[in-house]
């Protein structure tokens, strides 16, 4: 999993830029913050905040469940949850900048109590069975290579007619090797599956009630709006990452974006019960 760590160590969107973006928009005084402050900077998937409340819905998330984020980044979906649903979340993260980063940004906004902060790998999670009613996760299971495993430890710790809810980035059959390998290379996407094959992952690993959506057209919209943002900030990015770091970022984008404009990548939301 190091080059998924080193991915995100890179990643233009990190806790520094975030409090760099608050101190922008309300000043170093500030005041207190509350999590709605920080929704503008730090929903690092696809969709923003309505995404989230999807995923929610379809997980049956509310003021009494107990629900796991894996792959939670820098704690911004787990912090909607727990503002809007008022629910207990456990935010499990990887990557140890990203995870101290999530826990501080919740202690700025007053939800240390309610988004507890976990490291971890969501392949084999430090955590007991049957603790959680949901489990959530944004565009991230790309980047674990074993998706089997990972499906299985979201079971377990699901209990008995707990929910699965996720995104992910979804392969279509003219996505070449070629092209794979450069996902792998620059965005750690180390293994990418069909909706096909990830509604028989689900199965296998124990869950029933599968539902599996393609969300080509919402991400190719989105993608094309976050490329068009990302240019548009091109001076904020060079002062802080240098050219280099911003070219490097730039040819991802337009590769990225690429493929979903020629059909060979699309996204998929996918939602299932654990038996």
């Amino acid at each position: 999993m190091s080059d998924v760590v080193g991915f995100y160590d890179r990643h233009p969107i990190s806790e520094a830029q975030v409090r760099a973006a608050l101190a922008r928009r309300h000043g170093l005084a500030g005041g207190v913050l509350t999590a709605d402050d920080l929704f503008a900077f730090d929903q690092d998937h696809y969709g923003g905040l309505a995404a989230v409340d999807t995923l929610a819905r379809l997980a049956g998330v509310t003021a009494r469940s107990r629900v796991l984020d894996l792959c939670a980044g820098l704690g911004g979906p787990a912090r909607f949850l727990a503002s809007r649903r008022s629910c207990q979340v456990v935010a499990l993260e990887l990557n140890a900048g990203r995870a101290v980063g999530a826990a501080r940004l919740s202690r700025l906004v007053g939800l240390e109590r309610r988004v507890r902060v976990v490291r971890g790998d969501a392949v084999h999670l430090p955590l007991g069975s049957r603790r959680f009613d949901a489990c959530l996760s944004q565009e991230a299971f790309l980047h674990i290579p074993d998706k089997a495993a990972v499906l299985r430890e979201a079971r377990r710790v699901l209990v008995p007619g707990g929910r699965l809810a996720f995104t992910d980035w979804v392969a279509r059959p003219a996505l070449g090797d070629g092209e794979r390998r450069r996902l792998r290379e620059w965005m750690a996407a180390v293994t990418l599956q069909t909706l096909d094959t990830y509604r028989a992952l689900l199965g296998a690993a124990g869950f029933l009630a599968v539902t599996a959506d393609d969300l080509t057209d919402e991400w190719r919209a989105i993608l094309r709006e976050r490329l068009e943002m990302f240019r548009a900030m091109r001076d904020d990015t060079v002062a802080r990452l240098g050219a280099a770091r911003y070219a490097e970022y730039d040819q991802l984008y337009a590769f990225f974006a690429g493929l979903i404009e020629a059909g060979k990548l699309s996204g998929g939301r996918f939602s299932a019960t654990a038996a």
